[in-house]
């Protein structure tokens, strides 16, 4: 299990610039980063095993967020910049999910993983790759094109996802039989 240093040396940042996009003014950021340490304080003993830090982190910062204009609405006109809230953040559920990646590719067909792994993983040029293997470049190129529509689809079987208008994953939500790949 985690303790809370290692956990605020690992996210601190990160949970920073996720409330900076959600929060206008500085002084609440600090206040919500604050009460998301608490909370984490407070919930880490019943963090169960098989949850994801990341994903269980984000969850609470996200609930803070949502508290925090709960309460700000109470008993008071807002202001428009008390508005600022949006709602998820794609680079935030992309971030959550990389940590899914690596498993999800390992789950692969062992040829499909291993051609993943060089080109998406590691960035090796697919033309470096076919050439020092000494596969036709077509055949790399619908081998990677299998092997990613292989990786969608055991994304899909673990969650669900909304999508922005350009295509990108803008949240998700795991199904409720879950996933033991990530």
């Amino acid at each position: 299990m985690a303790d809370l240093d290692q956990i605020w040396s690992d996210y601190g940042q990160a949970l920073r610039g996720f409330l900076r996009a959600r929060v206008s003014n500085p002084d609440d950021v600090e206040d919500l980063l604050q009460e998301i340490m608490i909370r984490t304080h407070r919930n880490l003993p019943e963090l169960r095993q098989d949850i994801k830090l990341r994903a269980w982190i984000y969850q609470i910062a996200r609930n803070v967020v949502i508290d925090h204009y709960r309460a700000s609405g109470r008993g008071r006109d807002l202001q428009a910049d008390d508005l600022w809230y949006q709602e998820p953040d794609p680079a935030t559920a992309r971030d959550e999910l990389a940590d899914c990646i690596a498993p999800m590719v390992r789950a692969l067909p062992p040829e499909y993983a291993e051609v993943l792994t060089a080109v998406d993983l590691e960035g090796q040029a697919q033309k470096e790759y076919a050439a020092a293997r000494g596969v036709p470049y077509s055949t790399l190129k619908s081998q990677v094109q299998s092997g990613r529509k292989q990786l969608r689809s055991l994304f899909e079987n673990c969650c669900r996802f909304s999508f922005d208008t350009r295509g990108g994953v803008s949240d998700y939500e795991r199904k409720s039989d879950g996933c033991k790949k990530c």
